[in-house]
Order: structure tokens, then C-alpha cells, then sequence
């Protein structure tokens, strides 16, 4: 495979970064970076074709046992390929918001583009925060995780942020032309070419669908859909002034304040903490 040495730079943090590595660093990352862009060549062959799986073949594949984790559980918890855990940098005694994506929040690159998206297009400051926020607890938890972000930040945002992250993942399974949103093709893939969303998921469509604050969670799918774009630099700081004006952020620090989410926000800090 033909490698692109800039792409491959850019991915570790750059030219300096890859100066400092050993030798042993830098075979791990440029076999990390070529299984990616294999993987992300193959993917990009099956959509052309059109070959998707059928929801029976990816039952088939959860029979696999030997597999290192189940796919539901966050990426805390797990390596990314075949490389290892994440190494994880201590937190402040009192952690903000702002620290957990500086030392946590691993889907911090997708978030920072679907807000910022929504930042440019005009969208309400709540929305924009949703759109920030939408998918860290992923993190934590993968598997219907709108309710489990929902739940992680309910205590420290408005009531339309919290429903907007609460519900998104369940209006990503449902077209809506009024917004141009269509239902996403990576979905085949992961769920399956034949899958219909299960009754819980079509009940809750139909409730959010007929609230008074669908537009937030919807606004949220139409960002979250155009927000996959590795190759662009994010940063957290044209969202300062927004998550102070929104985050209720606890002077005990985030994890300590025993709210009701404390528990997840602590899971993020600890997740090698045993029981």
C-alpha cells in the first residue's frame, strides 16, 4: 500500500511528534495508520457496490465470543484495531467541562465539527451545545447512547440541550425531508441492509416527533450527519463562551458534586476503578 507520508504525520500530531517516538513507537502507529486506511479503502469499495450486510450476518458475527469486547461498550474501555488502550492523563482535582475534553472525550474531534457546523449556520446557542455534547457519552457507553448522554449531562444543561442529546440517536434512524435528513448510508453497514427499527424506537420517533422541541433534536441529526471529516483541525475554544453561559459547571468539579450523573462522570475519570 502506497502510504501518504503527510497523512500520516498529521495523524500522529505531526512531524515533531513522530521525532520523538522510538523506533518501536513509530512501526506500532504506521501499522495502526495502514490498518485505517485499509479498512476505510475496503468500506469505501462495499458502499460503491453496494454490498451490505443483512441484519442476520451481523447477528452472526456477535456470536463471535473471541471477539475483545462487545460492541456496545464505550471507547474508554477498549482498544482502537489492533492497538492499545489509550493512555489516559491524570485529571485536575476539580475537573470542568473543558478537561474532559482535553484528557477524556476520545469523539472529541466529531462533536467539535457537528457544533461547530451549527455555530456557523446560525443555529441556537442550546442546539449548538447539544451538538457538542451529543456524542461524548459515547466514551461511557455506545448502545442506545442518546438516553445514556441524556442522562450524563440532564444535571448541568438546559432542558431543551438535554432533550435534543437524549433523542438524537433515535431520530438518526428516521428520514425527514422537511429538514433534509436522509437516513444515513453507514447505517446499512452497521445495523444492516434489512434493518427496521425495533417498536421502542419507533414509539419514541413518534413522541419526540409530535414535542415542541423535535426541531433541537432533529437540528442535531442534520449536524451530527456531515461531521466525519478527520482531516479538519477542531478546537474547543469558539465554544467557551457558550458552555459558560449554558454548563452549569459544579464548584466541586465535575464527578464530585453528587449529582444524579456523578457516578458516569467519575466512570470517565476512573474507568480502571474495580468495583
Amino acid at each position: 500500500m502506497e502510504i501518504d507520508r503527510r497523512k500520516f504525520f498529521k495523524s500522529v500530531g505531526g512531524a515533531a511528534a513522530v521525532a520523538l517516538m522510538t523506533d518501536e513507537q513509530k512501526a506500532d502507529a504506521l501499522e495502526h495508520f495502514m490498518e485505517e486506511e485499509l479498512e476505510d479503502h475496503m468500506l469505501d469499495q462495499g458502499m460503491q457496490a453496494g454490498m451490505y450486510p443483512t441484519v442476520a450476518e451481523l447477528d452472526e458475527r456477535n456470536k463471535d465470543l473471541s471477539r475483545r469486547s462487545r460492541r456496545g461498550v464505550g471507547g474508554i474501555f477498549v482498544p482502537r484495531g489492533d492497538s492499545d488502550l489509550r493512555q489516559l492523563q491524570p485529571m485536575p482535582e476539580k475537573p470542568t467541562l473543558i478537561d474532559f475534553f482535553k484528557y477524556r472525550f476520545g469523539t472529541g474531534t466529531h462533536v467539535q465539527q457537528s457544533a461547530a457546523r451549527a455555530l456557523k449556520t446560525g443555529m441556537p446557542e442550546k442546539v449548538v451545545l447539544a451538538c457538542l455534547l451529543h456524542d461524548v457519552v459515547n466514551n461511557l457507553m455506545r448502545a442506545d447512547h442518546g438516553w445514556w448522554g441524556g442522562q450524563l449531562i440532564e444535571p448541568y444543561v438546559p432542558e431543551e440541550t438535554a432533550f435534543a442529546v437524549r433523542y438524537h440517536s433515535t431520530l438518526r434512524f428516521f428520514p425527514d425531508s422537511d429538514y433534509g435528513y436522509e437516513y444515513p448510508e453507514s447505517y446499512l453497514r452497521t445495523f444492516g441492509k434489512d434493518y427496521v427499527p425495533e417498536p421502542y424506537l419507533q414509539r419514541t420517533h413518534d413522541m419526540v416527533r409530535n414535542h415542541k422541541w423535535y426541531e433541537h433534536s432533529r437540528l442535531v441529526t442534520v449536524n451530527d450527519l456531515y461531521a466525519f471529516d478527520r482531516s479538519k483541525t477542531v478546537s474547543i475554544e469558539p465554544f467557551i463562551d457558550i458552555i459558560g453561559r449554558h454548563f452549569k459547571q459544579p464548584k466541586e468539579g465535575l464527578g464530585w458534586d453528587n449529582s444524579p450523573s456523578s457516578h458516569m462522570w467519575r466512570t470517565i475519570i476512573n474507568p480502571d476503578r474495580r468495583l
